[in-house]
């Protein structure tokens, strides 16, 4: 589909973001480019039910389909207009899309689909990146710092807190525990409450981080949030340390101070703006993210080290003010009601 030819209104669309919850908030500037290009259409997100309670926070997304992987891409009534591929490369994610039988797929090109035209996948590309420039090649006007989301329609738990949350889908990058747990301690000792968080499969871990830190001011919160609730706490926190997870972009579309501990990734690729209430932490190494033990590099990262990356995001923002352009809420206002 070429930005020429594109018309300006369309039915139904349907976007494969077929992933987690980092994956679906670095797509977030896409998604609402597209809605502004579309502001009639019906645009559905085929993504895991799980993150149904973040749609609403995006304000570009009319209804979301339970689609875990890329296997649950099926056919279901009419034929979509239009499917935007905002998961891979391909081929696998270009298979599935045209599952759908849509009358027209915007996609990155590959080698296998030679008929499909589209920009070239680049490797180098931040992640957010990636997909407005795919947007962005469709002739949509994309802002790639369009990503706040808006405010959680659940109050904060707690507001103030600071969070810790040691998990991560893969082995790969999730830091030891006794060391969230020295990390948590140290923090608490300067009279702000931790939280410990995860989601239900991850209470063991945030539990034992918990018991770990030995302080009254530290307790775990896996499994009793929700995402929704994540999100709001998220929102109202003084800071978040974790690894290369969901919660840290999280802390990215709130614009909420975070210390991100980065092993098998590069956060020049999933990272968060580099000017923002936010430190990232690397040793340069690269690997498989989805490897079953700890990177390396991850293990690199110490105690102290982490507490210096605190004190230094502490140092710049007086308590909890900090710079937050609601974007989030002025595109709704202005595209969607």
């Amino acid at each position: 589909m070429s930005a020429k030819e594109r018309p300006r209104r369309r039915h139904r669309i349907v976007v494969i973001r077929a992933l987690g919850l980092g994956d679906l908030l670095t797509a977030v500037p896409a998604l609402r480019a597209l809605r502004r290009g579309f502001p009639e259409s019906e645009i559905t997100l085929a993504a895991p039910v799980q993150l149904a309670p973040l749609v609403p926070l995006i304000g570009a997304v009319d209804s979301i389909v339970d689609t875990p992987d890329l296997d649950a891409v099926r056919a279901n009534g009419a034929a979509p207009d239009l499917v935007v591929n905002l998961h891979g490369s391909g081929p696998e994610s270009i298979e599935a899309a045209l599952r759908l039988a849509p009358a027209e797929l915007l996609s990155h090109s590959h080698p296998s689909y030679p008929a499909l035209s589209g920009p070239q996948w680049r490797a180098e590309l931040h992640e957010i990146d990636r997909w407005c420039e795919l947007t962005r090649w469709a002739g949509l006007s994309t802002d790639r710092f369009e990503y706040v989301l808006d405010p959680a329609p659940v109050p904060p738990l707690q507001p103030g807190v600071i969070v810790v949350h040691p998990g991560a889908s893969a082995a790969a990058r999730r830091w030891p525990a006794d060391r969230f747990a020295a990390v948590a301690a140290a923090v608490a000792d300067g009279g702000v409450p931790v939280l410990i968080t995860g989601s239900s499969t991850e209470r063991g871990l945030a539990d034992r981080v918990a018991a770990r830190a030995r302080h009254p001011r530290v307790r775990s919160v896996a499994g009793q949030l929700g995402l929704g609730g994540l999100a709001a706490l998220v929102s109202a926190a003084a800071l978040v340390v974790c690894g290369d997870t969901g919660t840290a972009h999280l802390a990215t579309a709130y614009r909420t101070p975070s210390v991100v501990l980065f092993g098998p990734t590069p956060p020049a690729l999933w990272g968060p703006p580099a000017w923002g209430p936010h430190r990232t932490i690397w040793h340069g190494s690269s690997g498989d993210p989805h490897a079953a033990r700890p990177d390396p590099g991850l293990l690199e990262i110490g105690v102290d080290e982490v507490l210096a990356a605190v004190r230094s995001v502490s140092s710049g923002s007086t308590g909890r003010v900090r710079a937050r352009l609601d974007r989030a809420t002025v595109f709704r206002h202005q595209h969607v009601g």
